[in-house]
């Protein structure tokens, strides 16, 4: 039992509550609606939460390694689309 609850708070730390921090100057220039449905198959509040450093019950979340890996691939996949359009112009 012990070793459940030490590797249920090894999991806690490795999630990053400060990605929104981070986004600041693109926050607002973003459907994160979009992009949760797009990139991760996941409802918008799924999302948010994230953003916001909540999990669904409203503890302590945030971004593990891999949701951030993903969400940056997200990032550079979108920019892409919008030099494209751009481009385009």
């Amino acid at each position: 039992m012990v070793t459940i609850m030490k590797s249920k708070i090894e999991l806690h730390h490795d999630k990053d509550p400060n990605v929104k921090s981070k986004l600041q100057d693109i926050v607002l220039a973003i459907s994160w609606r979009e992009l949760a449905k797009t990139y991760f198959d996941r409802s918008p509040s799924w999302l948010y939460h994230k953003l916001d450093g909540i999990d669904g019950n409203g503890g302590e979340g945030g971004f593990s390694d891999t949701e951030k890996e993903k969400l940056k691939n997200a990032l550079y996949d979108l920019s892409l689309r919008i030099r494209k359009c751009a481009d385009n112009l």
